[in-house]
């Protein structure tokens, strides 16, 4: 008989329960990593909390055995952070918690009270490059790392934490994110969830142009515009289609992507569809995925989603992305915030032949399956949890 595979919470102890701290579960990175760890721990028989406020994503936390622990945890009043310590704490006598893992600033000093009043070990993940334009904002970033471990996403992040807050590199660890190479594969994806999401985008049946998708919230961080007006300066943009899918974007940020598609003759041809609930589809619609960030992502989840997909991507070379794209191998890196530069790299990559890119996209599942794939998370912060509860931390 074949033996059952062991799962990453397996090295942890039978008795252990985790509590993981973030604001709310409306989605995201931060939410989408929190899900995926609390479900790996339910999943092994071991207890499995998050404290938030909640949101759109609690059905999927139960599904998963986690459970919810509904507070303000998202709220920055002094005096509702004090009355979280007491909710905290209660929960982790309660519970048993072995463990707080934090995710975020303002529950960040709740958590922290709490889980030192009950004598448990902090796990603090520094999911973002905080910016500090001052001591006070340095001293309020600096919450997430007066745990016990901290926890960086990236190398570009933990070299950011060493260099913002001068912390001994012995209490940063690493461990990327990682996605549902299940969800994201090819495989899994039928004919006609491309062909749906492809008809809400307005394509052509057979379409002949080829298709550019930025996926991300319409925010000037992702470079929706940056695209546009790189598309604009090919020779042949009438056989490019741009397809930006997020969410959010004031009025002043989408009508200057708006009007820097009409200045450059693709009013008919840059698309914002919004949000897309079947991103999986998404990208299996899309000839190329782009992620022309113009500042520094501390992860870059899209990019590796794409590369789970067997999309090739030009991401910006900072971040994140700097280290889940292989130059030449899995995809392309393109000088941030150069134009020229993007409009080099498209024309590049569009005019690669098919099995090329084909090939790329091979090479990138296999990649982010052994690199980025939830096993590959959750076992990176298992090992970190058990070093913590044995001392070693």
């Amino acid at each position: 008989m074949a033996e059952t595979p062991r799962r990453p919470a397996d090295a942890l102890p039978e008795d252990f329960t985790l509590l993981q701290v973030t604001p709310a579960l409306d989605g995201g990175g931060v939410e989408e990593a929190t899900l995926d760890l609390a479900a790996a721990v339910a999943a092994s028989g071991r207890g499995s909390w998050v404290a938030s406020r909640g949101g759109v994503l609690e059905p999927r936390l139960a599904a998963a055995g986690g459970r919810l622990a509904r507070m303000p945890a998202h709220s920055k009043n002094p005096l509702t952070q004090a009355i979280n310590v007491l909710r905290l704490e209660s929960l982790i006598r309660r519970e048993r918690v072995s463990l707080v893992h934090v995710r975020s600033r303002a529950p960040a000093f709740s958590a922290l009270a709490a889980a030192r009043r009950a004598g448990v070990p902090v796990a603090a993940t520094y999911h973002g490059a905080y910016r500090a334009e001052g001591a006070l904002k340095r001293w309020y970033n600096a919450v997430m790392t007066r745990g016990d471990v901290v926890i960086a996403n990236s190398r570009f992040t933990r070299d950011h934490i060493a260099a913002e807050h001068g912390l001994d590199p012995d209490r940063i660890a690493l461990a990327p994110e990682g996605v549902d190479t299940d969800r994201f594969d090819p495989a899994a994806v039928s004919p006609g969830r491309v062909a749906a999401i492809r008809q809400a985008w307005g394509l052509r049946a057979p379409e002949t142009r080829a298709v550019v998708l930025l996926a991300g919230r319409l925010t000037r961080l992702k470079g929706q515009r940056l695209l546009v007006e790189a598309v604009g300066r090919l020779p042949h943009n009438e056989d490019v289609v741009v397809i930006l899918a997020g969410d959010g974007g004031g009025g002043d940020y989408r009508d200057e992507i708006l009007g820097a598609a009409a200045v450059a003759g693709l009013s008919e041809s840059v698309r914002l569809v919004g949000p897309c609930d079947d991103m999986p589809a998404a990208y299996l619609a899309a000839d190329l995925v782009v992620a022309p960030s113009t500042q520094p992502e501390t992860f870059g989840r899209t990019v590796v989603e794409a590369a789970a997909m067997e999309r090739p991507v030009l991401a910006a070379a900072h971040g994140g992305p700097a280290e889940t794209v292989a130059e030449g191998e899995t995809g392309w890196l393109v000088a941030p915030n150069d134009g020229d530069a993007w409009t080099a790299a498209l024309a590049a990559a569009l005019a690669s032949p098919l099995d090329q890119r084909q090939a790329m996209g091979e090479r990138a599942r296999r990649r982010a399956m052994r690199l980025y794939s939830l096993p590959a998370m959750c076992e990176a912060t298992f090992n970190i949890y058990r070093r913590m509860l044995e001392g070693q931390a």
